[in-house]
């Protein structure tokens, strides 16, 4: 590691002792810093290892004032604005920095920063993917389970990372060479308090690009991120347009486009039939990572390689099929903008599972989309009540409320005929029933198998 005396001798008290905030005290400490880590939860044995190796002193279920005997505050992944602590250390101006400024001094090459409300995750992954069988130096991390401090000191010649709302709604250092916002809708209200909050906090990408950086973001969406001019590639369907900077998604040639300079013939990107992710929406995420790549000097993808991409689990992922009924995994889908934007991508009559804890949202779009997208529904978790008060005022009856998943996937598959599509796509997150998506993700798939084996 380079000399760096910035933080050597400092106090510096990192609030939050997960993945990420683990990974902001070890570097601090790598950094010459004393650290003081604290966390509301009970921290796990492995973490309370790594910091009693390195020296680390912490705080579990509760933030006391010790966070408060410190030089300067570091804030990881997902923890509140509104806590307490943070009120206090406003009162004594006490320095807060925000993850991703904390960790960008110490980050080198390009990097490409991928948010938005759906599919950050599989247009991150796709993004680092290709990078990789370019046979680029890179790293994809974020918040993707690699957190953004991993990259410090790491020779990259790119640095894809996956942003939340959380990370992007305090930086005022950190910079990208690429800011993709894969799109906008409703998420995360409980814990910013308002849409156009959630979206300021998103729009920060966009203000944080570096000089000759540039967006790619949907087009309906350049109001609300307040693009500067000359710096957007906005994503639109329809024919290629030579007149205008943008990425063209054209179903009448079935290829994605991109017009890097006005007045330039399009560039094409990819066939339509190159991404094997189900799904309209994931052409979108395909473009956006191709066009990030190509604006960067990596491009156009090879279609085969693109082929080759496998998406991370639970994204309208295939579950299986039996007697012309295919099953979907997206419990990734866990607010009501991704389950809308799965039903409308994916082709056919679906039968559709809902349900879990919710993010204080308004399940009206969720049943007009369910009305028009779904032929029946099955409702179970905290929130099945809510959704089915919503249905009824939408005028949609065909729904059954259940208990547990086994029943949910159980009277999807009864209600389903051959064509048709079981899609676990929630709305909701999983936390009323299972730790996290994935677990419930997985279950389902288990369950599937069980009837695909037992009726096959």
């Amino acid at each position: 590691m380079e000399k760096d005396t910035t933080y050597k001798g400092k106090r510096i008290s990192v609030i939050g002792a997960g993945v990420s905030g683990r990974s902001l005290a070890e570097l601090a400490r790598k950094l010459g810093a004393e650290v003081f880590v604290s966390d509301l939860k009970k921290i796990d044995e492995e973490t309370v290892k790594a910091f009693k190796a390195m020296e680390i002193d912490w705080e579990e279920e509760g933030n006391t004032e010790k966070v408060l005997a410190c030089d300067e505050i570091i804030l990881s992944s997902g923890v509140s604005q509104d806590i307490p602590i943070l009120a206090l250390a406003a009162s004594q101006k006490i320095p807060v920095t925000g993850e991703l400024d904390f960790v960008y001094p110490y980050m080198t090459g390009k990097i490409i920063a991928v948010t938005g409300s759906n599919g950050k995750t599989t247009t991150a992954s796709m993004t680092g993917f290709l990078l990789e069988r370019a046979g680029a130096v890179s790293m994809t991390g974020g918040n993707i389970g690699n957190p953004a401090a991993n990259a410090a000191y790491e020779k990259n010649d790119f640095l894809v990372l996956e942003l939340s709302s959380f990370q992007l709604n305090r930086i005022n250092k950190f910079k990208c060479d690429i800011a993709v916002v894969t799109n906008l809708a409703p998420d995360h209200i409980d814990w910013h308090g308002s849409y156009e909050k959630y979206v300021e906090a998103k729009a920060n990408v966009i203000r944080s690009l570096a000089p000759n950086g540039r967006a790619i973001y949907q087009e309906r969406d350049s109001k609300a991120l307040d693009v500067p001019e000359g710096v957007g590639y906005p994503l639109s369907w329809g024919e290629p347009d030579d007149s205008r900077k943008g990425i063209y998604l054209d179903r009448k040639s079935t290829a994605a486009f991109i017009c890097v300079n006005e007045g330039e013939k399009p560039i094409r990107l990819f066939g339509f039939d190159a991404v094997k992710l189900l799904g309209s929406h994931n052409i979108e995420n395909a473009a956006m990572a191709t066009a990030a790549l190509l604006l960067l000097g990596h491009g156009p993808a090879d279609p085969t390689v693109i082929s080759e991409y496998e998406p991370p689990k639970h994204r309208c992922a295939f579950a299986g099929a039996i007697k012309g009924i295919t099953f979907v995994d997206d419990s990734k889908g866990t607010n009501v903008a991704a389950t809308v934007t799965a039903m409308s991508s994916l082709e056919g009559s679906k039968v559709i599972i809902l349900g879990g804890q919710g993010k204080g949202e308004d399940y009206a779009p969720l049943a007009e989309a369910v009305s028009k997208y779904a032929k029946s529904a099955v409702l179970l978790g905290a929130e099945k009540e809510k959704i089915a008060m919503a249905l009824n005022a939408a005028g949609y009856m065909s729904y059954t409320i259940v208990s547990t998943m086994e029943e949910a996937v159980e009277k999807a598959y009864s209600n389903a005929v051959p064509g048709d599509t079981v899609l676990l796509s929630p709305a909701c997150t999983s936390w009323d029933m299972y730790p996290n998506y994935g677990a419930r993700g997985d279950h389902f798939c288990q369950l599937v198998k069980r009837i695909t084996e037992r009726d096959s």
